[in-house]
């Protein structure tokens, strides 16, 4: 099987690194961003060559990956193996490593060493943490060390216990005019991005007018200057109900267990693997082997 990468698509895909000034620019041109979470280097190379701009390697792993029930438990360590895969497979995209909950909040000490380590070690060229109100200051230390930022505020899935779940935000006045001053916040904290959660689309579309950096949405409308999604989710891999605001692009679970049933009944029924799946041997050496067989054995009982 080739390991090579399947052809580029549009004109776009072709293109050079997407880097941190460029979305700044897309948005200023009205071009939509587009970012989908890879966890694997075959996934983020189909994610380059189908043009995508940012990869970002999501916290979300958590569960799709690793079978955990919220992303609460992954570690930097568990998030820097997958950074790392996704650095070797996407080249053009711009590589997002999402900062697992307990890397940053303790501290801007513990924040700004393990953002170094998702750049040095991780191949990342951005981080990605939840949050705004005492998050600002961690925000801002990494930037001051030179790592550029995306920002995260709606719904922030790390927070899940202090939310009572994983619920839409922003859905009163009082608490949209808090996500548009947090957006304001993390614009000044040096963020070059804010994804926006779960947040009602009138609300979003003011942050994206308000601010000067592009927003990201998932689940917060269309006027955002771009949108992303879990890679399971639009794949079709996730199990159990999704969240609305996700769109299946592609049933590939339901491709995968219909060929994971025929390969065990063809094992079962012995119809795997024939001939054509097996290496041949010469017949003179086919020969050698069962002569020294039998020379062996005979040898035996002696």
């Amino acid at each position: 099987m080739s390991n090579q990468p399947p052809p580029t698509g549009p004109d776009r895909a072709v293109g050079g690194k997407i880097s941190v000034p460029d979305l700044g620019a897309m948005k200023r041109r009205g071009e939509r961003i587009t970012m989908v979470t890879v966890y694997d280097a075959p996934s983020a190379r189909l994610a380059d060559a189908a043009g995508i701009d940012v990869a970002l390697v999501g916290d979300s792993a958590a569960m799709t990956m690793l079978g955990h029930d919220s992303t609460l438990p992954v570690t930097v360590d568990e998030m820097l193996m997958l950074t790392r895969a996704v650095a070797r497979g996407a080249k053009r995209p711009l590589i997002v490593a999402d900062m697992p909950f307990g890397s940053f909040q303790p501290s801007d000490e513990v924040a700004v060493h393990n953002a170094v380590r998702f750049l040095k070690s991780g191949g990342a060229d951005a981080v990605k943490l939840e949050g705004a109100g005492p998050m600002l200051r961690r925000a801002e230390a990494i930037v001051d060390a030179a790592i550029p930022v995306i920002g995260h505020i709606g719904l922030t899935p790390q927070s899940v216990k202090l939310l009572g779940g994983y619920k839409p935000q922003g859905r009163t006045a009082v608490k949209a005019r808090r996500l548009v001053d947090a957006a304001r916040a993390l614009e000044r904290a040096g963020c070059f991005a804010i994804v926006l959660e779960a947040i009602p689309p009138p609300v979003a579309a003011f942050i994206t007018k308000a601010i000067g950096i592009p927003t990201i949405g998932i689940g917060a409308g269309a006027a955002c200057d771009g949108q992303v999604l879990v890679w399971h989710d639009l794949m079709g891999l996730s199990n159990g109900q999704m969240p609305r605001f996700v769109k299946q692009y592609a049933d590939i679970g339901a491709a995968m267990f219909a060929a994971l049933e025929a390969y065990v009944s063809d094992v079962r029924a012995g119809r795997f693997p024939e001939d054509r799946h097996t290496y041949a041997m010469l017949e003179h050496e086919l020969d050698s082997f069962e002569a020294e067989l039998m020379a062996a054995s005979a040898d035996e009982d002696d």
